[in-house]
């Protein structure tokens, strides 16, 4: 079995996460600061390399009534581009309230604010990821 990547994809940062070689877990592994596509595209490519991934699962932020908006759309083309540049699957989850869900978990963990903004981006991956790997568990 190869491994999954989980990522959280924003205007300034991608949270990544690696699922363990089973399939059971997620794990944070960092958050890349977006500087270009080409080097957001390198980084990623590294991470593939060095954890083995076989397909990637990319956050996919629905409106809450379930409509796709512009930021979704945003999603979806990186998704894709992600695709033609890996040739890995690439498959889009919904993840509405997950960085809310990070937050919360953090802020109860009683996590500083400042460590919070370094970190928060990298849960989302990994609540991202887990929730992909639990649905398709059952």
């Amino acid at each position: 079995m190869t491994r999954l990547m989980g990522l959280d994809v924003g205007d300034k940062t991608i949270g990544v996460a690696v699922s363990d070689e089973l399939g059971w877990t997620a794990q944070g592994v960092e958050t890349i600061k977006r500087q270009s596509k080409a080097k957001d595209f390198a980084r990623l490519q590294e991470l593939i390399a060095q954890y083995q991934v076989g397909a990637i699962v990319v956050g996919l932020p629905k409106n809450m009534n379930g409509t796709i908006g512009p930021r979704a759309e945003l999603c979806q083309s990186f998704g894709k581009l992600l695709q033609e540049k890996t040739s890995l699957p690439v498959h889009m989850w919904d993840e509405r309230l997950t960085t809310m869900a990070a937050e919360r978990m953090l802020i109860s963990a009683e996590v500083s604010r400042q460590k919070r903004k370094t970190v928060i981006d990298k849960m989302a991956a990994t609540l991202i990821l887990q929730g992909y790997l639990d649905a398709k568990s059952r």
